[in-house]
């Protein structure tokens, strides 16, 4: 995989997997730039992206923008519509770049679940095996699905 620019406002990230290949096997790294998804994913966090994976309401996607497709943009999926995916960030101070902007995102454009998060070791520190240690356990996070966000969402 080659490595690709940062996208403003989306993610910096390796390419996904060419059409054809084994996406379900595959896992990448992306750079969470933005705070539309605070508190679950914060600026600078890094995603570990499972490209291909089932997509299912409450999971964190990585996406390409329906209006921007060069755009890889990371949302979390509220529910099933016609058209495809409604999607919305996690942080409702945020700028609005998510369903409510541009509509059911088509299932083709999804690219990836996030299963996981890490925030990088501050450059700087010394790397001793209880630094690492206690970075392990402070910086790194699976990603999980919130499993009642459409629930929570038709009641509104």
């Amino acid at each position: 995989m080659t490595e690709s620019g940062r996208a403003r406002d989306g993610l910096e990230q390796r390419e996904p997997p060419p059409p054809g290949q084994e996406a379900g096997a595959l896992l990448g790294i992306a750079e969470v730039m933005g705070h539309s998804m605070v508190p679950t994913l914060l600026h600078r966090d890094r995603a570990l992206v499972h490209y291909g994976a089932q997509v299912r309401p409450g999971d964190v996607v990585i996406m390409r923008h329906p209006l921007q497709q060069d755009l890889l943009v990371v949302k979390r999926v509220v529910e099933r519509r016609e058209g495809g995916w409604w999607v919305l960030g996690d942080n409702p101070d945020a700028e609005v770049v998510d369903s409510r902007a541009f509509g059911a995102v088509p299932p083709s454009l999804v690219l990836g679940r996030v299963r996981a998060r890490y925030r990088p070791v501050q450059a700087g520190r010394q790397r001793s095996v209880a630094t690492v240690l206690s970075w392990l356990v402070s910086a790194v996070r699976p990603v999980l699905a919130d499993r009642s966000v459409s629930r929570r969402l038709r009641a509104r």
